[in-house]
């Protein structure tokens, strides 16, 4: 099980792990297809016309991009230097995609290969003022819902924390029953899916949970769709993490006083895809390090800021600026706590 510092307090482990800490992270696995159109779209659109629309448009520039919420949490914790188990369901062309992720740390052999259905694709066109058309591919992940957490945890030698990232709904739900039946430790992170889901489903979700992330936005619907008051979501889970954009996240226990963690400072900002999942990284991390839910927020945040910097959900590399960065966004003490534990960082 892992550990959750009820004070926000916990000093952090050795360097040396003679148990590593096991964390499965489920959720969407798929290939993004990204073009731009010089032009725009709606100088070819006949309003009159609508409902016989068929155009085509000549693109300039394609990218393929590896995506996925689960594989992204997993390389960042992969490049934080844990070795996490990704858990989702794909087609036989993932070839490619799973020899990156295992070159970089990532355990792909928990994921279900679809013997029928391909890897699930966005396939996007942006035009010259941001607007776009684009169309997501289910394909495989729709297969997740046929995945059982117990034989994977018997595998590994144990599951201590199971992360419940937006997926296929059915797998979604059924991945949080498991948890509450089997005594895992689970990490509920519906985020997008929330838009999919009534109210019941959501408490599903979440009721129970070791962590809850949103952010800000997400907690609102959260309220919303449940009828659940702020609250009495943070009585429901064990702690509560809310990230905030530009005015950082929030940590919450029931009981305690809330925890306002700022931001790290960006280089620069080129792309914010992946973000989201880049701060869940360092979180995680943080809790396999056994590190103050304070320290656990202050990590996110730095993956987070390295992920902004560039195109593409897994294309970022910390070098060695990572500890001279998070010494200067917090401070030298925070630093000297997270130091030992990145002998171990892969990137």
């Amino acid at each position: 099980m892992v550990r959750i510092p009820r004070d926000g307090s916990g000093a952090a482990r050795d360097s040396y792990y003679p148990q590593p800490v096991r964390i499965a992270v489920t959720g969407s696995i798929a290939m993004d297809h990204l073009m731009r159109f010089s032009g725009q779209f709606k100088e070819s659109l006949v309003t009159e016309q609508l409902d016989r629309v068929s155009l085509s448009f000549l693109v300039e520039d394609l990218q393929i991009r590896r995506g996925g919420i689960a594989p992204n949490i997993c390389f960042g914790l992969a490049a934080l230097g844990l070795d996490p188990l990704l858990v989702g369901s794909v087609g036989e062309d993932f070839g490619d995609y799973r020899a990156w992720l295992e070159r970089h740390g990532v355990q792909t052999w928990p994921v279900r290969v679809s013997e029928t259905q391909h890897t699930a694709r966005f396939i996007c066109t942006t035009d010259s003022v941001n607007a776009q058309i684009g169309s997501f591919y289910a394909g495989a992940m729709a297969e997740a819902r046929q995945i059982e957490l117990q034989p994977i945890a018997e595998r590994a030698g144990s599951l201590d924390l199971v992360v419940i990232s937006p997926n296929d709904p059915e797998a979604m739900l059924r991945h949080t029953d498991e948890c509450r039946v089997r005594g895992f430790d689970f990490v509920a992170d519906p985020s997008q899916q929330m838009a999919w889901m009534d109210g019941a489903q959501i408490k599903q979700l979440i009721d129970g949970a070791t962590y809850l992330f949103t952010n800000d936005y997400e907690d609102c619907l959260i309220t919303q769709k449940t009828g659940w008051s702020h609250e009495d979501i943070v009585e429901r889970v064990a702690v509560r993490v809310i990230t905030r954009g530009t005015n950082g996240s929030s940590v919450e226990i029931a009981g305690q006083p809330r925890q306002d963690i700022p931001i790290a400072r960006e280089v620069s900002r080129v792309d914010p895809t992946g973000v989201g999942d880049a701060y869940r990284a360092g979180f995680l991390a943080g809790i396999a390090w056994e590190l103050s839910l304070e320290r656990c927020a202050q990590l996110g945040s730095l993956v987070a800021s390295y992920a902004i910097e560039v195109v593409g959900t897994q294309e970022y590399r910390f070098g060695d600026t990572f500890l001279t960065r998070f010494q200067a966004a917090y401070g030298t003490a925070a630093a000297d706590e997270i130091a030992p534990h990145l002998s171990h960082r892969r990137l």
